[in-house]
């Protein structure tokens, strides 16, 4: 029997094999290194795949990240910012159908990053599996907002600061994840109980610093709105039913800044100091002047956001087995 030839046929083998996966490896890690969109998608394709490990095949993971990766080298979308997305959201009987609207027309946008963050003390089943049937860009974060400032079931929503945790986790997310010059990108505070148009999105990839636009049905008015000095294009004032004479008397759905910008200023952030309604004055204070805003959405002249809060249902009864 020819066993030193038997051996060393098995040692060539196991060489080849290994010599293949090494291989392999560099091609993956090539591939990855030709992806213009940067460590952050990376890093969320990582969340994803190990939030769900439990629940998908291989065989999904594979699909799953295969589409992310083909996504991100679309000659129509390579030279797009990415959008991030934030998104609070916290437990309701509506809270599956209003994430289940924005996050199908965000399904309509290129190069859109969802960043989900529950008030809750963990991730919920919920929110995770509507995540996963969405397909999109998540990042899914979870932050407790501390009792002095949850809302009592008869408050009005004026009373308490709403989503300062949720928003500055996501903050904090962004600067641990991506680094100042290393891709284009918008941060956009989109909460789940607004109506947005795809138009919208369209606009916010113009933004350079910080854009505006007109937010509808808030306020007590049809729309608040920047004013525009036609001649020079600058924002002058504000349309506002609550206070315009703030620095900006702009809604949070009313404005997106650029993530370099969000990057440099690691002091920028929502707090429970500030007085109730002037959340977004303060926060755009640090990076930007009424002078320098952005007027978009033609100048101003078009509305592409509006605030639809839905009705809180009335419900006797609950069906067993169905999750509304």
């Amino acid at each position: 029997m020819d066993l030193p030839g038997k051996f060393d046929k098995s040692m060539r083998l196991k060489r080849y094999g290994v010599c293949f996966v090494i291989l392999f490896i560099l091609f993956v890690i090539w591939k990855l290194s030709m992806i213009e969109t940067g460590v952050d998608r990376l890093q969320s394709i990582k969340e994803a795949l190990e939030l769900h490990k439990e629940t998908l095949h291989l065989s999904q993971q594979q699909v799953l990240l295969l589409e992310h990766l083909e996504n991100s080298n679309n000659n129509e979308n390579i030279n797009l910012p990415t959008i991030y997305a934030i998104t609070p959201t916290y437990w309701r009987l509506v809270q599956k159908a209003e994430l289940t609207r924005i996050s199908q027309t965000l399904m309509l946008v290129p190069n859109v990053h969802w960043i989900v963050i529950e008030d809750s003390e963990t991730k919920t089943d919920l929110v995770r599996n509507l995540i996963l049937n969405s397909k999109l860009m998540v990042t899914h974060l979870n932050a407790k907002t501390p009792p002095f400032e949850q809302l009592k079931d008869k408050d009005p929503r004026w009373k308490r600061h709403r989503g300062v945790e949720q928003r500055n986790m996501a903050l904090k997310w962004l600067r641990e994840n991506l680094k100042v010059n290393r891709g284009k990108g918008i941060v956009f505070f989109m909460d789940d109980d607004n109506t947005y148009s795809i138009k919208l999105f369209e606009e916010i990839a113009k933004v350079k610093k910080v854009g505006v636009w007109p937010v509808g049905l808030v306020g007590g008015l049809n729309a608040e709105t920047p004013i525009i000095d036609q001649k020079t294009g600058k924002v002058t004032g504000y349309k506002s039913g609550w206070k315009p004479d703030r620095p900006f008397a702009i809604d949070m759905a009313g404005f997106a800044i650029n993530v370099d910008l969000i990057l440099s200023k690691p002091e920028a952030q929502f707090s429970y100091k500030m007085e109730k309604g002037l959340q977004e004055s303060e926060f755009l204070s640090y990076f930007t002047t009424k002078e320098e805003l952005e007027p978009l959405a033609d100048n101003c002249t078009k509305v592409y956001v509006w605030h639809t809060r839905t009705e809180k249902p009335s419900v006797n009864g609950v069906v067993p087995g169905l999750e509304v």
